[in-house]
Parts: structure tokens; sequence; C-alpha cells
């Protein structure tokens, strides 16, 4: 008797637990299927963070302004909405005020874009060899990024102001008559261009600065051995070795050109609010749209000038493309 129930117990060891109990079969499908599910579902958990954030504050006011754009809303009720489709659009593109908009959104854009990137090339150019307080120069390139813009503005405002400012009190003492920089159409793009290459200018070199630290020091020693100067070197190893960085900073430069707002608004301010100048010599596209939900309250008109600005960058970056692709088939 005794032998028999030891034979028994032997044979349940051997048997191993129950089906369902945690470590049997059932417990063994459970767990490789929680950890398959971790293993797939992982990576759209820690990105599904950025997509709800994308989600509800992005793409939501994306649609919901394109929703607006087809509408006759106003500002004081925005629970009215009358529907007249593409009429927005077509009144919007035969508007002179839009054509004028747009052109001097494109030449503010020139003006403030070309020099300040050939600037930030050269002042990385000269932070990435060794010299002497160089971390104080790489920081003291971001003070004017990290300076508001209505304080850059007002202080620009003022160094361009026509009886007291410092810019006409130079060129006077040179024996230039003083420039109404406000009221003339290209003083008044310049001045504005001015303000966003100072704040913008050491953005860029810093972003320079960290491709340039990335290009092996090893091309340059090649160059060196070869015969070439240090221009040359800058010509044929460091640019085309950020060359993807300095496409990254001309999109986003063109992105900041076409949202430019802040800088022209503080600059023109009236006491009649007029923005843009009194004849729109330098109103952008974003003081088009300013004026248009919030001084004329045409929401609807508003949110066409936006999606306007949305279409000009598709363009903008569609043709960045087509010339990159170009570009990389040739031999």
């Amino acid at each position: 008797m005794a032998t028999s129930t030891t034979n028994a117990l032997a044979g349940e060891e051997r048997a191993g637990p129950p089906a369902n109990s945690p470590g049997g079969k059932t417990g063994r499908k459970r767990s490789a299927l929680l950890h398959r599910i971790d293993l797939k579902g992982a990576p759209y958990a820690f990105v599904a963070p950025f997509f709800v954030v994308f989600a509800a504050f992005s793409f939501y006011p994306l649609i919901y302004t394109a929703w607006i754009s087809l509408h006759h809303v106003e500002l004081a009720t925005l629970d009215s909405m009358q529907w007249v489709g593409f009429d927005n659009y077509v009144d919007l593109f035969k508007d002179s005020r839009f054509w004028n908009a747009l052109e001097n959104t494109i030449t503010i854009g020139v003006i403030s874009t070309v020099p300040q990137l050939l600037m930030a090339l050269g002042m990385a150019h000269l932070l990435n060899y060794r010299m002497r307080a160089s971390l104080f120069f790489r920081v003291a390139s971001l003070v004017p990024y990290a300076t508001s813009v209505g304080a850059a503005a007002l202080v620009f405002t003022m160094l361009f102001e026509r009886d007291f400012g410092m810019i006409n009190w130079v060129l006077g003492s040179v024996g230039i008559d003083p420039l109404d920089w406000e009221a003339n159409k290209w003083p008044a793009q310049a001045a504005i261009s001015s303000i966003v290459i100072w704040r913008w200018t050491g953005y860029n070199a810093l972003l320079y600065l960290a491709a340039m630290q990335a290009i092996p020091a090893e091309r340059y020693e090649a160059a060196s051995i070869d015969g070439a100067s240090r221009w040359k070197q800058f010509t044929h190893v460091t640019v085309p070795g950020i060359r993807s960085t300095i496409v990254f900073t001309i999109v986003l430069s063109t992105i900041g050109a076409t949202q430019l707002f802040g800088e022209p608004l503080i600059f023109g301010q009236g006491p009649n609010g007029v923005t843009g100048g009194a004849d729109n010599q330098y109103q952008t596209l974003g003081l088009l749209l300013y004026e248009e939900g919030w001084k004329n309250y045409q929401m609807g008109r508003a949110a066409t000038v936006a999606w306007a600005m949305f279409l000009l960058l598709i363009v903008v970056f569609v043709a960045q493309r087509l010339i990159s692709r170009l570009r990389s088939r040739k031999p």
C-alpha cells in the first residue's frame, strides 16, 4: 500500500501542474501572448503621446481651419456659419492685397534669409577653429535667439526711428539725408529684415557648427596634404559635408519667413492699429491674416489666408525636393 501511494505521488510530479494552473499549458500560452503584445505594442505605446498631442493641437486645428475657410464666419458669431464653398479662395486670389502681401513676404524672406545663412556659415567656420574664449562666443551667439520678439522689435524700431533714431544719426554724420524707414517700402523691409537677421544668425551658426564638428578630421588632413588652402577646404570639404544641414536651415528659414508676424507688427504699429504700413508696403501674409480676422472680423477669410500660407509651404517643399533629386541625378 505504501509503495503504490509513493508511485502515485511520483507520477503526479512527473505529470507536472494541471493545465489550468498558472504554470500549465494555458499559463504558458497566456505569457507568450502577453510577451508578443508587449513586443509589438511597446513601440506604438512610446510614440502614442506624440500623435495624441499632434492630433489635438496640429491636425484638428488644420482640418477645422480648412472647414472654416469654406464658410462665411465673423469673429463675433463663430457659431453661425454660412456655406460659401470656394468663394473665399476665389475672392482672395482676386484681392490685390493678397498678392501685395505675398510679394512682401517673398522679398523680406529673401532679404533676411540669404544674408542670415551666409553670415551664420562664416561665423560657424570661425568658431570651428580653436580660438580663445570660443565657449563664450558660442553662448553669446544664442543671446539674440533667446531674446523675445517684442523686445528685439522695439529696440530696432527705436534704432530706425525717423527723427531720433541712431541709424539716421549715423547716416547724417557721414552726410546722408535721414530716411523715413517706415514710410518707404524698401527701407522698411530692410529694417524688418535686420531684426530677423539679428535674431536667427547665431542659432543657425550653432547648427552649422554642430554639423562641421561631425566631419571627420581625416578629410581636412587629406585636403591639406594635397595642397588645398583653407578656402578650398571650406568649399570642397566643409560645405559638402554639411549640405543636409544647409538644406534644413533653408527650409526652416523659409517657414519662418512665410509666418513672419511679430517683427513687422511691432515695427509699424501706429496709433490707429495700422498693420503693414499706411500703404501696406511691408504687410506680410501673417499680417494680412491678422487684419482679416481681428480687424475686419472675417474669420473665414482669415482661415483662407492661413491655408494659402500652408499651400505655399507645400509648393516650396515640393520644389526643393525636385531640385535635390535633379542635382543628385547629375553625374
